[in-house]
């Protein structure tokens, strides 16, 4: 059916009409805001009509169920759904296979080799670099919480209103 053989201007006045009846209806059983809502929904054919959106309207429905019929009834088309869902897993497999490569890799080359010994447990090795001055000297706590960043201030208040609570 073409958008020139339909009859517009008395089928958009009869589905207000029928909206507006609703509309009193629902007035009457659920009050004023329902009943006003829903005439607000029944005068949107009529404003359609009255603003030519309904060729836009038309065209906009009849693309969206071409696009869905072709995509139910065309088997190319389930052939690349198919396609887009097996790159989807490959990309999902793939990501744990990364991710058990790196942590892998880390407990192989990590600390101690195995061992489960960590650099200040292991004896020191002739000829092996001495650490910095400034790795060894221990940090006072208070310095670390003077350097916090500006999102942890704001943090700040909802924990202290937390412990107030008793949530913590």
């Amino acid at each position: 059916m073409n958008f020139d053989q339909i009859a517009w201007f008395p089928l958009c006045a009869g589905a207000t009409v029928a909206g507006l009846v609703l509309s009193f209806l629902a007035f009457r059983r659920r009050g004023a805001a329902s009943g006003l809502r829903v005439a607000a929904w029944a005068l949107l054919p009529v404003a359609a009509y009255l603003t030519n959106a309904l060729p836009a309207l038309w065209t906009i429905g009849s693309t969206a169920v071409g696009f869905v019929t072709g995509l139910v009834l065309n088997p190319a088309v389930w052939a690349g759904v198919a396609v887009a869902g097996l790159s989807a897993v490959l990309f999902v497999v793939s990501g744990f296979m990364r991710g058990r490569r790196i942590s892998a890799g880390r407990k192989d080359t990590g600390e101690g080799k195995g061992t489960g010994e960590t650099p200040a447990q292991r004896p020191a090795q002739p000829g092996a670099a001495k650490p910095a001055a400034s790795a060894a000297a221990p940090k006072p706590a208070v310095a670390g919480r003077q350097r916090k960043a500006p999102a942890d201030d704001d943090f700040s208040d909802i924990e202290e209103l937390l412990k107030r609570r008793g949530i913590s």
